[in-house]
């Protein structure tokens, strides 16, 4: 069992500790330590959000109760520190990130009772400045924490502008940077703004036409760097599966089977496959059942309960990875295989030894109708035989009246009863008749789509749901093909109308166990708003463009156009599985879990 060091340990704080760049450039951290005269690791977490926001006091005065000089530095430009803040989208070229991130490493491993080894930690944002920094090698970094961080910005937004988590993120950062310049015009605080958005401005900016000309003032000081943005929302800024070989410290990542995770594995698949041979044998990947939105989760997630192993702190992660790296505690992470993941339905954690996890059969459910799937009321069906000659599907999407994205309140995804959109005539639903034995379903998603629309550009989106016995019927993973999208990002095309094309849509990764009397449902529309920007169907820019239109859609699934949902099965039938090791949340993190 894992046992942590004292949560009581007294410990000391300075504010606002300067630390300066190579060009001069003040960037100001908040340090905690233990109040004594030992020497400690230093863990660094360097965040555009505030390092005063209480989650970061929380985590970091835990981390330095449990024997860590914990760093919490505000980004270049950003709350206490000087200089000029240039956000993530945007070549990294033109950022300061790296260069930044590498002289903070080496900054605070000098620090008073620092013993010169550093790590890193610090979820979503935090996470991508980790990424930034760990192609630079600092010489001091000695093992990597991130979490809810992407290896390709493209793996999150498919190439679609996400207009609500956007508009409301920027929103939000908007704060400190009209307060830096003396303007208090808008709200004085990232909550403040948050509750503004959601209460008044998000209705009033989210449906605007054209998006480029929601006025400046709505966005303050960063206007000029989201409209850019918009011009470049399909473009590869990040691409960290590039520096993976570049990355020679073992690493530890954390993310939810909510969290847009699809990059989240990739960074650790990239490390596992390319980072230095040596270090490819200690990477680790927990995946839980949680969202993307905040650092302490719990087992109550929209309508499910997932039990009580589900619930967890991300600070005791944290210590159990720097304990076993900087401590040499026998805590397991030596020992155990390098995945643990939770598994819904069955509501227990498992370990396993590779993704996609060894052994899974990637099975096809092939899409079938009399040609009126929309609905759950429809005759649109799931089952594994072939289709012969089907009738197709077909509906109308209005970008005037989207499918409403169903998420949670922070615009970030989360499981929620798909029941209110049960009467909407432009969703196509595919579903199994109730399973008759258990079906294990854990890795990446796939669907084979042959479509054809009535314009030179659309969208076609994909959502796995998992329906219970007693009608609930919640969303598991999702995702999304614009048409242009179909072959390349980086050489878009349009499409011939009324032509057929096969889409190969990627959808987030999934860990379920599908129980006995349980259905396997597949949406299929053509909007998720404001999850991603609807398309206008026109093939213009979307932040220019002011027109919509109706596209009339088609969907094919007979013999020569098979369209098929494919998922990793790795169990069919009751009784205990091969697969991987089964554990409690006690054995993965100890009695604080």
């Amino acid at each position: 069992m894992t046992v942590f060091p004292s949560d009581n340990r007294p410990i000391k704080i300075e504010d606002d500790v300067p630390a300066t760049m190579g060009d001069g450039t003040k960037l100001r951290a908040d340090v905690y330590r233990p109040d004594d005269d030992g020497r400690y690791p230093v863990l660094v977490c360097r965040t555009p959000y505030d390092k005063r926001r209480p989650d970061y006091i929380d985590t970091a005065r835990t981390l330095a109760a449990r024997g860590y000089i914990a760093v919490v530095q505000d980004l270049r430009g950003r709350y206490k520190s000087d200089g000029e803040f240039i956000w993530q989208f945007r070549p990294e070229s033109e950022t300061f990130d790296a260069r930044d991130g590498h002289e903070t490493i080496e900054w605070a491993a000098a620090l008073k009772g620092s013993d010169g080894r550093a790590g890193t930690w610090g979820h979503s944002y935090p996470s991508w400045c980790v990424w930034r920094l760990a192609a630079t090698r600092p010489p001091s970094l000695k093992a990597l924490f991130a979490s809810g961080m992407s290896a390709r910005i493209r793996d999150l937004n498919f190439g679609i502008f996400e207009t609500g988590r956007r508009l409301e993120w920027t929103y939000q950062m908007a704060v400190d940077s009209r307060l830096r310049r003396g303007d208090r015009s808008g709200p004085t605080e990232w909550r403040a703004a948050a509750e503004q958005w959601r209460k008044s401005e998000r209705e009033r900016w989210l449906w605007q036409l054209p998006l480029d000309s929601i006025p400046d003032h709505v966005f303050g000081p960063l206007a000029p760097q989201l409209k850019a943005y918009f011009r470049n929302q399909d473009k590869e800024f990040w691409a960290f599966d590039m520096a993976h070989q570049q990355v020679n410290v073992p690493t530890c990542q954390v993310t939810g089977w909510w969290d847009r995770l699809i990059g989240t594995i990739d960074n650790f698949t990239g490390m596992v496959a390319n980072g230095p041979a040596g270090l490819r044998d200690q990477h680790r990947l927990v995946i839980g059942p949680w969202g993307h939105g905040n650092t302490t989760w719990t087992r109550r997630q929209g309508p499910l309960d997932l039990g009580p192993a589900a619930d967890a702190r991300y600070v005791d992660f944290v210590t159990r990875w720097y304990d076993y790296q900087f401590k040499e505690y026998d805590n397991g992470v030596e020992s155990e295989p390098p995945i643990r993941l939770f598994v819904i339905n069955a509501n227990t954690w498992r370990y396993e030894t590779g993704w996609p996890l060894p052994g899974t059969r990637f099975t096809e459910f092939h899409l079938h109708s009399r040609g009126n799937a929309r609905t759950p009321d429809g005759d649109g069906t799931l089952s594994r035989a072939e289709p012969a000659g089907e009738p197709p599907d077909t509906f109308d999407y209005d970008p005037r009246r989207p499918v409403p994205s169903l998420m949670a309140e922070d615009a970030q995804a989360a499981p929620r009863d798909q029941s209110i959109l049960d009467d909407r005539a432009d969703i196509l639903v595919y579903q199994t008749d109730p399973i008759e034995a258990e079906l294990e379903v854990i890795g990446p998603v796939t669907l084979k789509l042959w479509a054809a629309s009535s314009a030179p550009e659309t969208d076609f989106t994909a959502k796995l749901v998992d329906v219970r016995p007693d009608g609930l019927a919640y969303n598991l993973c999702y995702g999304i093909v614009r048409s242009s999208y179909r072959d390349s990002y980086d050489d878009p095309r349009p499409i011939e109308p009324g032509k057929p094309y096969e889409y190969t849509i990627r959808m987030m990764p999934t860990g379920v166990l599908f129980r006995q009397g349980h259905r396997i449902r597949l949406d299929i529309s053509s909007s998720d708003f404001p999850n991603f920007d609807r398309n206008h169907n026109t093939g213009r820019n979307f932040w220019s463009d002011s027109e919509l239109r109706t596209a009339h859609q088609t969907v094919f699934h007979d013999h020569s156009r098979p369209s098929r949902l494919i998922l990793p099965v790795v169990r069919e039938g009751g009784g205990e599985t091969a697969r991987g090791q089964r554990s409690d949340a006690r054995d993965l993190l100890g009695d604080r879990f």
